[in-house]
C-alpha cells in the first residue's frame, strides 16, 4: 500500500461514522438548551434601545443549524464536501449594529459547533461558565464605568447657576454650552447615576424648561 493510500484511508475513516436519528436529537437538543441560555444572558444584560425577539430566535435557530451541520460533516465525506461548497456561495449582509451581538452569534456557532461533534455535557458545561464569567465581568466593569449625559435647557439667565450647582456634584463634567437668544442649552457628563435623584429636583425651577437623560455606554 503506497503512501497515498494511506492518506486516502486515513481520511476516510474519519467520515465513517453513521448518522443516526437519536444523534441528531441528542445534538439539537443540546444545542437547544445552550440556546436558551445565552440569549437568556443576552436578554439580562441588554444595553441597547429596544430588544428585538427576532435576534434570540436567531440565536436558537443558528445553534441548532450549526449543530446540524457539524453532525452531517462527521458522519459522511461526500456530504461534507458538499456542505462547504453549498456554505461558500452564501452571503450575510444584515449589519450587526452593535459588536457584543457578534459575540453572542459567535458564542451560539461555538455551541452549536461543540453540540454537533457529540459533546453534550462539555457543550452545556461551557455555556453555562462562560456566561457566569461574562454577567460578573458585566455587572463588575460595565456597570461601574456607566457614563451619561444630562441636558438641560434653561433660560440664558439661569445658565450660571445652574453651572455653579452641577459644579458641586461629585463626577460631574460641563461638556458643552450653547446660547441662543435668551435659551440656553447645558450638557453635563456623569460618571453615574447615583446624582440624578437630587440633579433632577432642578425641575422645580422656572428657569428650566427640560432635562435629558441620556446613556452613552
Amino acid at each position: 500500500m503506497g503512501f497515498l493510500d494511506l492518506i486516502k484511508k486515513s481520511v476516510v475513516a474519519e467520515f465513517s461514522n453513521s448518522l443516526s436519528t437519536v444523534d441528531v436529537f441528542f445534538s439539537l437538543l443540546i444545542a437547544f438548551l445552550a440556546a436558551i441560555i445565552i440569549i437568556t444572558i443576552y436578554k439580562k444584560t441588554y444595553t441597547g434601545v429596544s430588544y428585538t425577539k427576532s435576534f434570540a430566535l436567531s440565536i436558537v435557530l443558528l445553534a441548532m443549524v450549526t449543530s446540524l451541520v457539524i453532525r452531517t460533516i462527521n458522519s459522511n465525506l461526500a456530504l461534507s464536501l458538499g456542505m462547504v461548497g453549498a456554505l461558500s456561495i452564501v452571503r450575510f449582509r444584515t449589519a450587526v449594529k452593535d459588536p457584543v451581538d457578534t459575540i453572542f452569534m459567535f458564542w451560539a456557532i461555538t455551541a452549536g459547533i461543540m453540540a454537533g461533534a457529540g459533546l453534550y455535557l462539555i457543550t452545556l458545561i461551557a455555556t453555562l461558565i462562560l456566561g457566569i464569567l461574562y454577567v460578573v465581568s458585566y455587572t463588575t466593569t460595565f456597570k461601574a464605568s456607566k457614563k451619561y449625559l444630562l441636558v438641560i435647557k434653561a433660560t440664558k439667565e439661569a445658565a450660571p447657576a445652574i453651572i455653579k450647582i452641577m459644579g458641586k456634584k461629585k463626577k460631574c463634567v460641563l461638556k458643552t454650552e450653547s446660547y441662543k437668544k435668551n435659551k440656553a442649552e447645558l450638557t453635563f457628563e456623569l460618571a453615574s447615576r447615583g446624582t440624578t435623584e437630587d440633579i433632577m429636583k432642578l425641575q422645580s425651577m422656572e428657569e428650566i424648561e427640560s432635562l435629558h437623560l441620556i446613556n452613552i455606554d
